[in-house]
């Protein structure tokens, strides 16, 4: 038996993560990918270059420190390889390109600019197809800060996918116009519109606290009825309340809303009654990347 460490680090719009991952290679077995250990830094780039269009000089400092958090958690983990992507936050922000630079100089970590499109096709390498009945479809949402990714399976196979700039960082910043919405409804129903029956899948923090805090049991899904109660429950609180009163933490307090309505539109123009949460997302698809890469394999 050979046990190897992976990392992945996903810096997104609302926050940066370190996800590292044992993996276990033993002969004539398949191989098993476990989680180790997750460390999140709420640092929300997005505020910054989505409302002004660059990351500010604080910021810029707080990844560079991350970054440098992140490489000695690395070293000392005994990780043998690990793979770095930014995303919207990063990629539309007129000075990205020198923080990553800076990155690369002072943490001696590498970052790759992902666009929307990449970002589906690292998710879709995670152990999603295996969650999935051959003969049922499912609606793929991964909600970020930046941008939502949609991705329509049928038979375990990708039949569309598609990046909306629509995340909860923009939608708490009123920079989302109706064109947007009308766009984003008018695709999902053109895609499912001959499809009988559609479930959700969902991915991203904050569907994730939500399953949390339903109560229900690991793999149960949601209805899109308790999501729509919830919706306006979470709505008649306070940003306070929900810290208090829900232990939320205050980066997740207000884009927990947004996040929830994207999810409610998806439901509603799909017809879709469930919504599973997986609890696997772009870090998880980076490990699986990478180490498919590494050994030159496919999943």
């Amino acid at each position: 038996m050979k046990v190897r460490k992976f990392a992945a680090i996903d810096i997104g719009s609302n926050a940066i993560r370190l996800l590292t991952h044992n993996i276990i290679e033993e002969k004539n077995k398949v191989t098993l990918f476990r989680k180790s250990a997750l460390v999140r830094v709420p640092v929300r780039l997005g505020e910054d270059s989505f409302t002004v269009g660059e990351i500010t000089d604080r910021n810029a400092d707080r990844i560079v420190s991350t970054m440098k958090a992140f490489k000695l958690l690395m070293d000392v983990a005994g990780v043998e390889n690990y793979m770095a992507c930014a995303t919207s936050a990063m990629r539309e922000a007129n000075n990205g390109l020198e923080i990553i630079k800076r990155v690369k100089d002072e943490a001696d970590i590498t970052i790759e600019l992902i666009d929307g499109k990449r970002e589906a096709a690292i998710i879709a390498s995670t152990d999603l197809k295996q969650l999935m009945q051959k003969d049922k479809s499912y609606l793929y949402i991964d909600v970020g800060g930046g941008s939502t990714e949609f991705t329509l399976f049928t038979e375990n196979k990708i039949q569309v996918s598609k990046s909306f700039k629509l995340g909860t960082v923009r939608l708490l910043n009123n920079m989302v116009g109706e064109a947007t919405w009308q766009k984003l409804e008018d695709w999902v129903k053109e895609h499912v519109k001959n499809i009988p029956d559609v479930s959700i899948i969902g991915s991203g923090g904050n569907i994730n606290k939500l399953h949390k805090i339903s109560g229900r049991k690991e793999g149960e899904p949601l209805s899109s009825i308790w999501l729509k109660a919830q919706y306006s429950f979470l709505e008649s609180l306070t940003y306070e309340e929900r810290i208090s009163e829900l232990g939320l933490n205050p980066d997740r307090a207000d884009v927990i809303i947004p996040a929830t309505k994207i999810f409610l539109s998806a439901a509603k123009w799909s017809g879709a009654k469930k919504i599973h949460v997986p609890k696997i997302g772009l870090s998880d698809g980076i490990i699986k990347t990478l180490y498919y890469d590494t050994n030159g394999k496919k999943p």
